[in-house]
């Protein structure tokens, strides 16, 4: 063989491995892109069940104000809670789920009061028995228990998202290309202190 053929030989294999090199980075790329595309879909679905029970919000405090002698100070922690939440949000990434622990954790915080403020208020809701029995009542009662529920499946799917995301970000190929391509892993939702999942509200009027 010649060492012109040698040459081109060589060349040629060369530019077949460059060729499988970029192929397989394209393929890394993309299964990350596609893993991120899919947490940042999910934290969606996260804030969209936050966002429903947070306009429920005002409907069901109006209901329950207009019960003769109700407790106020149950009324402003819940209106409190509320504007906590519209301050967090505020400060939340826009189209994307957020790269901050702390700002996660800031954000979850005030959900958790919010739902925490809204199960002491349907608690004492029990003690007047003519609001509890008004069709309205009943209506925002079942819709902010539906929502609770939502939160809770969306916050555990958007954590399984995060887990798979992230797991390709820690192992190899993945953390090489996410390096050079500025992948970054996303937050999980943390139990807090006191619960180990979103807050639930009781509306079995035992207590």
């Amino acid at each position: 063989m010649s060492a012109g053929k040698v040459l081109l030989f060589l060349f040629g294999g060369l530019v077949l491995i460059g060729v499988i090199g970029v192929l397989w980075v394209i393929g890394v790329y993309n299964s990350l892109a596609t893993q991120k595309q899919a947490a940042d879909s999910q934290w969606a679905q996260v804030e969209n069940v936050y966002q429903r029970r947070y306009d429920l919000v005002p409907n069901l405090v109006n209901t329950v104000a207009g019960a003769a002698n109700f407790e106020k100070s149950t009324l402003t922690q819940v209106t409190q809670a509320r504007a906590s939440v519209g301050q967090v949000h505020m400060q939340m990434p826009t189209g994307s789920a957020p790269t901050d622990q702390a700002q996660l954790n800031a954000y979850s915080q005030a959900q958790n009061s919010l739902g925490g403020a809204l199960s002491r208020l349907l608690v004492v809701s029990e003690r007047y028995p003519q609001l509890t029995a008004t069709a309205s009542f009943r209506d925002l009662q079942a819709q902010l228990e539906g929502t609770e529920n939502r939160i809770s499946v969306e916050r555990e799917r958007f954590n399984q998202t995060v887990q798979s995301y992230d797991t390709s970000l820690a192992r190899f190929p993945g953390g090489m290309v996410g390096h050079i391509f500025n992948f970054s892993p996303r937050p999980y939702f943390t139990a807090e202190a006191d619960a180990q999942s979103a807050p639930k509200v009781d509306f079995s009027g035992k207590f």
